[in-house]
């Protein structure tokens, strides 16, 4: 049985794959900026997924890129 973390995880990946339907997966260290999963126009809601999935608030006047790089970064900090 999945934890619930990877569960949550999930939900992120589920999103960026809806956004993405040419692709059926996502690595957990794929750079979802550099590989256009996430653009400058789909971060805010890519933001608010992250804090759904998570129950995390996030600072949005203090968000480090790095931490939205990658699936493994996003488990890290906020999961």
């Amino acid at each position: 049985m999945p934890s619930k973390t990877s569960s949550n995880v999930d939900a992120v990946r589920t999103w960026l794959l809806a956004k993405h339907p040419e692709r059926t997966s996502i690595a957990p260290d794929e750079d979802l900026i550099g590989s256009r999963l996430v653009d400058s126009l789909s971060f805010v809601e890519f933001v608010l997924t992250v804090e759904e999935a998570s129950g995390v608030e996030i600072d949005h006047e203090a968000i480090d890129l790095a931490d939205f790089r990658t699936l493994e970064a996003i488990e890290r900090k906020y999961f």
